[in-house]
């Protein structure tokens, strides 16, 4: 029998629900709208990281949300407090993490009056998210939060909003005591998994796509096993790099931006795609390229955890409703034929991504990013855990590094600038024992680098390394390809990042040498504080393929 609590403020009760759901740690920015909710967590378990800026408070949240596959949870204030967040919660959307934002709120009976900071969050962000609502009642706080935590979970899992009107928060009600959420995993049937294996035993090029989210060690572990019995070439989604280990010999490479060629031939040239957990969206498919809409040219297997997502885009073959650990879960039934006829292009797949990760030498001004992911991938920890936002000097990250266990890469299949900061100081609170390595490029940096403060604040000792080539290098590389030569607004002034790491109190080296790297980063990591390296390079050098002189010479016009 549960027994009602006696009466608790809608702050109290608020803070009740999230740790009776397991939350470990809440994300904010303080505002006035909530203070119940703030006076509450003084006396909770629950630990609480001040941000600097409500976006950084978000992302972490969702950084949180992928490591743990439970909502990361941020807590800021009305209008400007919540339009900042804005940009974390379509992070969460895109990249389908669980992830709740309570927004403090106007007092119930200021509504429709254009009140201080009064947003309508339900029109707001009614495309961005997946949930949207108000908590009218102090009493009806443990059913809606309830609702919220399953909703970020289920299905596709995504962002919920909730608003929190400031009276509500004050106001006192006696309710049951809130009982914790368990996520829901569906699975195949056994009429699927027979036609998943009949498929197999059909075809002679297939190839496996994994990506999405919802995925556990063991769910990971299980899809390795298969692709071993099955001798199956593998990629990883864009961004997904964490779901199958790169040294193993069934690895074809990530499907990202500006993939090797031969892995996006190889894919177009299979009889038979297994995407499992992922979407398949622009980005990963190279512009909606490699597989046909509606109708693919490959007989296409595609299991997703909502149904909503089978066959959105792509007609499957064969759809699959289960998340991926349940469809992991039911594998070792499924039983390889006594021949296997695509051992060799298994082969021939992981030998062209060993080519295509192995980063040639490049005779450039500054630091070498080639040189330098050869060196990290050789000396960092299997479980260094590395995030990064968007910015062309994420292609070397993706290209030349190799992940090698679940969870170890944080990054936003959005595209979204400045994420690297704030996830990493979320992994290094979430795994203090692991090092954690953040890569932003200098206008990234610049998107969120005061989150730097935070990690100074909670003494996570998070590496940033600030790639700084003085320009916005994704927008110039697409300026000069397509009008090249006329340079407008994608030119950087930048700080000394390494003497506002050291304004900090934390460390900080510039490095302008590509042999200086190394010795730079044992510094940072001996210093047992939080670290920024300043790396100097060559703008001309813009991304792993390209320089700036190739893509003039490439233009169209």
């Amino acid at each position: 029998m549960i027994s009602p609590l006696s009466a608790r403020t809608g702050g109290e009760l608020i803070v009740d629900a999230l740790a009776a759901n397991g939350v470990e740690r809440v994300f904010c920015v303080p505002g006035e709208s909530f203070l119940a909710v703030l006076d509450a967590l003084h006396d909770s378990p629950i630990e609480v990281t001040v941000a600097r800026q409500e976006g950084g408070a978000a992302m972490m949240a969702e950084a949180w949300g992928k490591m743990t596959g439970r909502p990361g949870v941020a807590i800021v204030t009305r209008g400007p407090g919540a339009t900042n967040a804005a940009s974390g919660l379509h992070v969460a959307m895109q990249d389908s993490t669980p992830m709740i934002l309570l927004i403090g709120q106007i007092g119930r009976g200021m509504r429709e009056r254009e009140a201080f900071q009064e947003i309508d969050y339900r029109r707001m962000f009614g495309e961005v998210v997946k949930w949207v609502a108000e908590i009218d009642e102090a009493a009806r706080i443990p059913e809606l939060l309830s609702r919220a935590f399953h909703v970020a979970t289920s299905g596709r899992p995504g962002p919920v909003v909730l608003a929190m009107p400031e009276d509500m928060l004050r106001e006192t009600a006696s309710v049951l005591q809130p009982q914790p959420f368990e996520p829901l995993e569906t699975y195949p049937g056994l009429t699927q998994t027979a036609q998943l294996q009949k498929l197999l035993w059909a075809a002679k090029r297939p190839f496996v796509i994994l990506g999405g989210s919802r995925w556990s060690d063991k769910a990971i572990a299980s899809v390795q096993r298969f692709a071993e019995r099955f001798d199956l070439p593998v990629g990883v989604s864009f961004r997904r790099q964490g779901l199958f280990d790169h040294e193993h010999p069934n690895y074809a490479g990530d499907v990202g931006i500006g993939p090797n060629p031969a892995l996006a031939a190889r894919i177009k040239a299979a009889d038979l795609l297994l995407l499992i957990g992922g979407r398949m969206s622009e980005t990963p498919s190279s512009g909606y390229t490699l597989i046909d809409i509606p109708e693919p040219r490959q007989q296409l297997v595609h299991i997703h955890g909502s149904a909503e997502e089978l066959g959105r885009v792509y007609r499957p073959t064969l759809a699959i409703n289960a998340t991926p650990n349940g469809f992991a879960a039911q594998l070792e039934v499924v039983h390889p034929p006594v021949s296997i006829p695509w051992g060799e292009e298994t082969r021939a797949a992981n030998a062209a991504y060993r080519a295509w990760s192995d980063p040639a030498p490049r005779d450039v001004r500054g630091v070498e990013l080639g040189a330098v992911m050869r060196t990290l991938r050789e000396e960092l920890p299997d479980d260094a855990i590395l995030t990064n936002g968007a910015g062309n000097y994420a292609g070397w990250l993706h290209r030349y590094y190799r992940f090698k266990k679940p969870g170890t890469q944080l990054a936003p299949t959005s595209g979204s600038m400045g994420y690297g900061v704030p996830a990493a100081v979320a992994a290094k609170l979430r795994y203090p024992e692991r090092t954690v390595v953040a890569f932003a490029g200098d206008g990234c940096f610049q998107m969120t680098g005061q989150e730097f403060g935070t990690a100074a604040q909670e003494g996570a000792a998070i590496i940033v390394i600030v790639v700084d080539n003085g320009i916005y290098g994704t927008i110039r590389a697409h300026q000069e390809k397509n009008y090249p030569g006329r340079v407008e607004a994608t030119m950087l002034v930048n700080p000394d990042f390494a003497a506002l790491a050291r304004a900090y109190g934390a460390h900080g080296e510039t490095v302008e040498r590509t042999e200086e790297f190394w010795p730079a980063f044992q510094r940072a990591k001996a210093s047992g504080k939080p670290a920024i390296i300043h790396v100097k390079t060559d703008p001309e050098a813009i991304a792993p393929g390209a320089t700036i002189t190739s893509l003039r010479g490439s233009s169209p016009r």
